[in-house]
C-alpha cells in the first residue's frame, strides 16, 4: 500500500476527521425518527441527513482537499463523473440509512483517500456513539467527539491473534446474503450483527476477528474501513483472495465482495 510521510499522513486525518466531525453535526441536527425519505434506483433509502452530511463534507473537500477529486455516493446517483483520477477521496456521507431512520446507533460517515487504486487513508465516525475511528501509515486511532467540533480521548487500537476459541465475525444486519450465509456455517464463530461500517472498527480495535460479504457492495461503503484496517494491523481482500482496487468507475464503484480479517496469518491460512 502507498505509504505517506509521518507528518503528511497525521496532516491528512487531521483534515479528514475535521471534516467528519462537521457532518456528524450537521446528521444531529437532523431528527432520526419519523424523518422524510426517498428511495433510490436501488430502493435504498435517502433522507435529508444524507444530503446535508455530503454538502458538508463536499464543502469541506472543496476548501481543504481541492487537489483531490470526490466520489460521493449521492453524488454519484446524481452524475456519475465522465473519468477518475489516480488519486480521489471516496465519501458516504451516512452509511446505514436503514439504521439512522429505524432509530439504532450504527450508521457512521465514511471518508477514504484512494491512490493507485489502494484505501491509503481513513476516518469513520458514528454520530450516535459519539466515536470516530481513523487510520494510515499502519496506526489507527479512537476519538471521541464532544460535540461543537471539541474532539478528544486519542486512543491506538489494533487488531488482535485469531483467538482459540469464541471468534467473533461482525454482519450486514440489513445485508446478510446467501453466499455470506453460507461462508459463515464453513467457520467456527458467533455472529455479531451490525450495520455500517462500524463493522470494520470492530475488527480493528480488536473486539472481532472477521467480517465477510461475498455479495457486490459499493466502493463508498468499504474504503474507509478498509484503510483503517489495514492501519491497525488487518487485512482484507476479494472473497477469493485476491487484491482488492478501488476507483472501478466503469463497474459503477463496485466491487465483488470481500472479506476483511483482523489475523492477517489467519486470513493466508484460510486462502
Amino acid at each position: 500500500m502507498t505509504r505517506m510521510s509521518p507528518i503528511a499522513a497525521a496532516t491528512l486525518l487531521d483534515e479528514l476527521t475535521a471534516i467528519a466531525v462537521r457532518a456528524m453535526e450537521a446528521i444531529r441536527a437532523v431528527p432520526a425518527f419519523n424523518v422524510p425519505h426517498k428511495l433510490k434506483l436501488d430502493h435504498s433509502p435517502v433522507t435529508a441527513a444524507d444530503e446535508a452530511s455530503e454538502a458538508v463534507i463536499l464543502d469541506g473537500l472543496r476548501r481543504t482537499l481541492p487537489e483531490f477529486p470526490a466520489v460521493s455516493e449521492e453524488a454519484f446517483n446524481r452524475a456519475p463523473p465522465a473519468t477518475i483520477a489516480d488519486t480521489f477521496v471516496l465519501v458516504d456521507p451516512l452509511d446505514g440509512t436503514r439504521e439512522f431512520l429505524a432509530g439504532l446507533d450504527e450508521y457512521a460517515v465514511n471518508i477514504a483517500i484512494v491512490s493507485g487504486g489502494e484505501p491509503v487513508a481513513g476516518v469513520i465516525a458514528a454520530p450516535a456513539c459519539g466515536l470516530i475511528w481513523r487510520g494510515a501509515n499502519g496506526r489507527a486511532e479512537r476519538l471521541q467527539h464532544f460535540g461543537r467540533g471539541a474532539i478528544g480521548g486519542h486512543t491506538p487500537i489494533r487488531t488482535r491473534a485469531w483467538p482459540a476459541a469464541d471468534a467473533i465475525a461482525t454482519v450486514s444486519r440489513s445485508h446478510l446474503d446467501e453466499t455470506t450465509d453460507a461462508c459463515l456455517a464453513r467457520m467456527t464463530v458467533t455472529r455479531q450483527p451490525c450495520g455500517s461500517a462500524i463493522k470494520f472498527c470492530r475488527l480493528a480495535e480488536g473486539t472481532a476477528d472477521i467480517y465477510p460479504r461475498c455479495g457486490p457492495t459499493s466502493e463508498w461503503d468499504i474504503a474507509a474501513g478498509h484503510a483503517i484496517l489495514v492501519a491497525a494491523g488487518g487485512m482484507m481482500t476479494a472473497p477469493d483472495g485476491q487484491p482488492l482496487r478501488y476507483g472501478a468507475l466503469a463497474q459503477g464503484f463496485r466491487v465483488p465482495g470481500f472479506i476483511a480479517w483482523g489475523d492477517p496469518q489467519r486470513a493466508s491460512a484460510h486462502n
